[in-house]
């Protein structure tokens, strides 16, 4: 085995070979963040769980298909992307109403309290889950290719390469992508991009 392959690769590699412990292995390393990107992609939290546990089906089922690559998240997330493409789209042909949707409206429609002028001002615990509310909100908001590259770029912390490899375009589109993806929610988030809640990694 090369002494530069990809740890994830490697795993990989034993799965191939029918080596279950490697599997679990290679979802202990990637659930999380697998479940995070999904849950971003769809909007669904209660979803995203189920989802990640299809996509990883999916990778077991396909592991005699893979070759050795730079890295191995590339190509999970490439699985990851089709799988939840597959979900919007199933989503756009039977749109339901899930009980998230129903209490929101429950919650505008409702008459807000008066503020109590005793009550000590949100702490930052509270300004911090409204800031990444407003984060989640602008993400969702982008279409799904600009979305898709910026997490990628933003929370996987992948190359321009490797995005170009899941989303299946060339380096210029994806730099395109990153860049109009950035600059909405530079104006959605005007307001709070002092926080530094949303930071960039530089280009």
């Amino acid at each position: 085995m090369s002494a530069n392959i990809d740890p994830d690769s490697e795993l990989m590699l034993r799965v191939r070979q029918g080596d279950r412990q490697a599997f679990a292995a290679l979802v202990d390393r990637h659930k999380q963040a697998l479940v995070n990107y999904i849950a971003r992609t769809i909007q669904d939290p209660t979803e995203a769980e189920d989802l990640a546990q299809h996509v990883f089906v999916q990778v077991f089922k396909a592991a005699h298909r893979y070759r050795p690559q730079a890295r191995f998240a590339p190509w999970l997330y490439s699985i990851a992307r089709n799988a939840c493409l597959n979900e919007l789209r199933r989503r756009s042909r039977h749109p339901t109403t899930s009980l998230e949707d129903l209490h929101a409206g429950e919650e505008e429609s409702a008459p807000r309290p008066l503020p109590d002028p005793q009550t000590p001002p949100p702490s930052h615990q509270i300004l911090r889950a409204e800031l990444e509310a407003k984060v989640a909100e602008a993400l969702r908001d982008l279409p799904e290719n600009q979305r898709t590259a910026i997490l990628l770029y933003q929370q996987q912390q992948m190359s321009y390469e490797e995005i170009a490899e899941v989303m299946g375009c060339s380096l210029v589109a994806v730099k395109s992508l990153i860049f109009r993806g950035r600059e909405t929610l530079k104006l959605r988030l005007k307001a709070y991009l002092a926080s530094g809640a949303w930071e960039t990694r530089d280009s």
